[in-house]
């Protein structure tokens, strides 16, 4: 039953999520999405790794991209149980969230869908079931604050 209660939660979890990725549209440009992102997850006690600039990156390179910034941050009382299930986890967790300008100006945040990384690294349902909309949750709370969406 749990095994099928878990199938169920993937799969609509994947008709929100295309590819595997969660995506919503900011209200505000990179650089303030990205800062409402740590805002918000500096008041929720998440541990902010790092927040990389794909620009900087690309101008060593000579290479011209639209704004583009990767956010890494986790929470080691979520990830670290989960991880102890599945240790290939390891590869996805931290959480990252990218916020870019797309091809036609818009601000976008995307991250991993919780139940692609579970699905992906068959984290077994007896660890994950209240784990995973826990996770999905927060993640989506992060993301909307950030973009200004409801």
């Amino acid at each position: 039953m749990k095994r099928l209660l878990g199938l169920v939660v993937l799969l609509t979890t994947f008709v929100w999520a295309q590819n595997g990725m969660v995506t919503y549209k900011s209200r505000y440009n990179v650089d303030e999405t990205t800062k409402r992102l740590v805002k918000v997850l500096r008041q929720k006690g998440v541990t902010l790794f790092k927040v990389i600039d794909h620009g900087e990156g690309a101008n060593q390179a000579n290479v011209t991209l639209p704004p583009s910034k990767l956010v890494i941050f986790g929470n080691p009382k979520m990830g670290a149980p989960l991880m102890a299930c599945s240790p290939t986890l390891g590869l996805d967790l931290p959480q990252k969230m990218l916020i870019y300008q797309d091809p036609k100006g818009q601000t976008m945040v995307t991250f991993n869908a919780t139940a692609y990384l579970f699905w992906r690294h068959s984290v077994p349902a007896s660890c994950h079931l209240k784990l995973q909309k826990k996770m999905a949750t927060a993640l989506k709370g992060f993301a909307k604050y950030a973009a200004g969406v409801q």
